[in-house]
């Protein structure tokens, strides 16, 4: 069987003292294209990620990555693989340029010309200093380092992270020309739907350490896109908030989140159900103010179980 490219993760495990952080997980992410690892904060995503590159040990499992299996300190494996970290410590004291040679080092010929491309394509000022980088430019320095060496398979812990609008789309869509031109497997995690849905072939959704099914996956989705948020002022007495609530419930294919309030409401529109009839009734509520913002369908993985389960972790 062919190997190349392929992540394959076989009852992967890890434990923190007594907190399981993932639980025994078995998934095979096939050859090229992009799949996103989704999950809220504290779900074992970037665990997960860290244990396939070796930066991790598994407590149990199994994991073969673009044909190597995971052995050791997993050196074997980053000797293949590209991996950017979800949180990024740089020297500060180097420039970019100087940053961004040190990152590279020990690969082939073309990953510094690569690097030094993407970093400059991105606007990042290597002449300077790492010490006066944003957040965002630090990580951006490290995404084009991974960008840089020639390999089947790169991961990506929430490259996004930190990044104006412009700067995310530029990002991803070198992400997905590089699955696109060079058939590169690439798994990166993230915790926006939206983002996710537009760059991915294939979602994974973790939650308290476990795979969800991707039937599961896709409902979570739908449900999101599915979301009508409207904010009135934040000092809204939640019992007009609820009394709003009540009314609309009696429209059909409308169900509210319990997690409502701070002048919030959220509602899931169930599909055929028009959202301005919801609006209509909302804006003809007695007790209510006048809403100062509507989003609908786009909701991030964070709202979402805020709205859902009244907080953003797991």
């Amino acid at each position: 069987m062919n190997e190349a490219g392929v992540i394959r993760a076989e009852g992967l495990t890890r434990s923190f003292e007594n907190l399981c952080a993932v639980h025994p997980l078995w998934v095979t992410i096939g050859s090229g294209g992009v799949t996103g690892l989704l999950g809220p904060n504290g779900s074992g995503k970037s665990t997960f990620l860290r244990m396939l590159t070796g930066l991790v040990r598994p407590h149990g499992g199994q994991a073969l990555v673009d044909g190597v299996a995971l052995k050791g300190d997993g050196t074997d494996i980053r000797k293949r693989v590209t991996y950017m970290p979800g949180e990024v410590r740089p020297y500060g004291e180097l420039s970019g340029l100087e940053h961004l040679r040190w990152l590279v080092r020990g690969r082939t010929d073309e990953a510094w010309p690569r690097a030094h491309e993407i970093a400059s394509q991105l606007g990042l000022p290597l002449e300077r200093r790492v010490r006066g980088y944003s957040h965002g430019m630090k990580r951006q320095l490290f995404f084009a380092a991974a960008m840089g060496p020639r390999v089947r398979v790169r991961i990506f812990d929430e490259p996004t992270e930190g990044l104006d609008p412009t700067r995310r789309r530029e990002v991803l869509e070198l992400l997905l020309a590089e699955a696109r031109d060079q058939g590169t497997t690439i798994l990166l995690s993230s915790h926006h739907l939206g983002e996710v849905d537009r760059a991915c072939d294939r979602t994974l959704f973790l939650r308290r350490g476990k795979l969800l099914d991707e039937t599961a996956t896709g409902n979570i989705h739908r449900r999101a896109q599915r979301a009508l948020r409207v904010q009135f002022p934040p000092e809204t007495p939640n019992e007009h908030l609820e009394q709003a609530a009540s009314a609309v419930r009696d429209l059909e294919g409308i169900e509210v989140a319990e997690g409502s309030n701070h002048g919030r409401l959220t509602l899931f529109v169930e599909e055929g159900s028009d959202p301005k009839q919801v609006l209509a009734s909302l804006f003809t509520s007695p007790n209510l103010p006048e809403p100062t913002s509507f989003v609908y369908g786009e909701l991030s993985l964070h709202e979402l179980y805020r709205e859902l389960y009244g907080s953003e972790g797991v």
